[in-house]
């Protein structure tokens, strides 16, 4: 496992666990970073935000944010 923040352009993965307090947890899985689900990676460009397809929509998360989703190739 290791964090959404670590992940490259173009690779499809698996978000595997979800850190953070329970607000961020709440706030993370309503945007559909839910355990089980595949996120591709548009744009990971190092210390902004990262650019993600989860179910169908292109979101944009802070690296800050990325860190906490823990993720699986």
């Amino acid at each position: 496992m290791l964090p959404l923040s670590m992940a490259k352009a173009g690779e499809q993965v698996m978000v595997a666990r979800i850190g953070g307090s329970p607000e961020v947890k709440k706030h993370l899985e309503d945007l559909g970073f839910v355990v089980g689900a595949e996120v591709k990676i548009v744009s990971a460009p190092g210390d902004g935000n990262v650019i993600v397809l989860v179910k169908d929509s292109r979101l944009a998360i802070t690296a800050e944010m990325a860190k906490k989703v823990m993720i699986t190739m």
